[in-house]
């Protein structure tokens, strides 16, 4: 089995990939990663040895030479199956078919930055030109279905919605003995701390948490300067929040690592975890945070709805308005009675509801299916 992604680095995609491979039964496929631009040390997380990963080197912007490359390395590999991933590799479908691949399978895990709700007629017009190439679809969140189903005309015989799975053994709340590795004053006793993991690009929005967490102070005066913001993750928007909070005096109160390799230790550290995105599909990040015990504020887009229950697990707040989110934070610090039921709660729907064997599952039986049609 081939599966054709952008990138293979740290991401909620490339995440779910390398969890569908690390939990799949090792005997019913050997799996290629084929990256149409480079893989990095991210790979270590597979856990299988006989996974191969093969790097295109794509060129920014065309680069029909690349599709060449990719026809020639599906016709050695011989996949029985194809599996792309998001519009970026869409078109790879169209190689993969011209390679003589006949089961062939596509998923829509999120949004890109320049096309938020899949609106774009350019975009649009080649997800129905390719559609018929297309053997079956996975959608991971029930906004991205339903684009798929009307907007595209995709048959509901051959689309599938798939929730991501959360490893709840890995990401589950703190347990006896457990030492934060966030810095000392984001331990001290009556601290709050907020947080969220993200890639800190457009669509991400990582300005508008920053934006809400400032907004706290005048919102929360007596209580703000026991308010704490951690934000995991490194991308090209990084340096520009860092100077935001530099810049509005707040910048003692945050933690900006960067990538980190403990994710699940530093979200056990947090009291509240917050997603400010344009744009989602499933969010793996916030099924991290709930397996965790987290209740989780997150923007109203995409797939968080599937997720967040709002008054249950949560709250679901408007995109791209840091008032809004700032006025929905508020609530937590001075009500630790609901932090804690909401986060249990969210616990609780994790284990119930997004279980790893589940999520396999769905896609074993796609990958029955189309090899049965093939």
């Amino acid at each position: 089995m081939a599966h054709i992604i952008h990138r293979l680095d740290i991401g909620g995609m490339e995440n779910g990939l390398v969890n569908l491979i690390n939990h799949m039964p090792a005997d019913r496929f050997r799996h290629a990663i084929i990256c149409m631009t480079d893989y990095t040390d991210f790979r270590r997380r597979l856990e299988r040895d006989d996974v191969t990963l093969h790097a295109l080197h794509k060129r920014e912007g065309k680069d029909p030479r690349v599709h060449l490359r990719l026809w020639r390395l599906l016709r050695r590999l011989q996949p029985d199956i194809v599996h792309t991933r998001n519009f970026g590799t869409l078109e790879a479908q169209v190689t993969a078919a011209l390679a003589g691949v006949r089961a062939r399978v596509h998923g829509e895990h999120g949004w890109d930055v320049g096309d938020l709700d899949g609106t774009r007629d350019r975009n649009r017009r080649l997800r129905r030109l390719v559609r018929p190439l297309v053997g079956h679809y996975i959608a991971l969140s029930q906004h991205q279905t339903g684009y798929l189903r009307e907007a595209i005309a995709v048959p509901a015989a051959r689309l599938s919605h798939i929730f991501n799975g959360v490893d709840t053994g890995r990401f589950a709340p703190p347990h006896e003995g457990f030492v934060s590795p966030l810095p000392q004053a984001f331990r001290d006793p009556g601290t709050f701390v907020i947080g969220s993991v993200m890639r800190m690009q457009a669509v991400k929005a990582p300005l508008d948490l920053a934006r809400a967490f400032v907004a706290l102070r005048e919102l929360l005066p007596e209580a703000f300067p026991r308010l704490r913001l951690v934000m995991i993750g490194g991308g090209p928007l990084r340096a520009e929040v860092v100077q935001f909070l530099e810049q509005a005096g707040v910048a003692h109160q945050a933690w900006l690592p960067g990538a980190r390799e403990d994710v699940a230790d530093c979200l056990r550290a947090l009291d509240l975890f917050v997603l400010p995105s344009l744009a989602e599909g499933i969010c793996n990040t916030i099924l991290e945070a709930m397996a965790t015990g987290l209740p989780v504020v997150a923007t109203d887009v995409g797939g968080n709805p599937d997720l967040v229950q709002p008054g249950v697990t949560g709250a679901l707040v408007p995109a791209g308005d840091p008032d809004a989110m700032a006025r929905a934070l508020m609530a937590y610090p001075a009500d630790p009675a609901r932090t804690a039921r909401e986060g249990q709660a969210a616990r609780a729907r994790a284990e119930a509801a997004f279980s790893m064997e589940a999520m396999v599952k769905g896609y074993m039986a796609v990958y029955d299916r189309v090899l049965a049609r093939r």
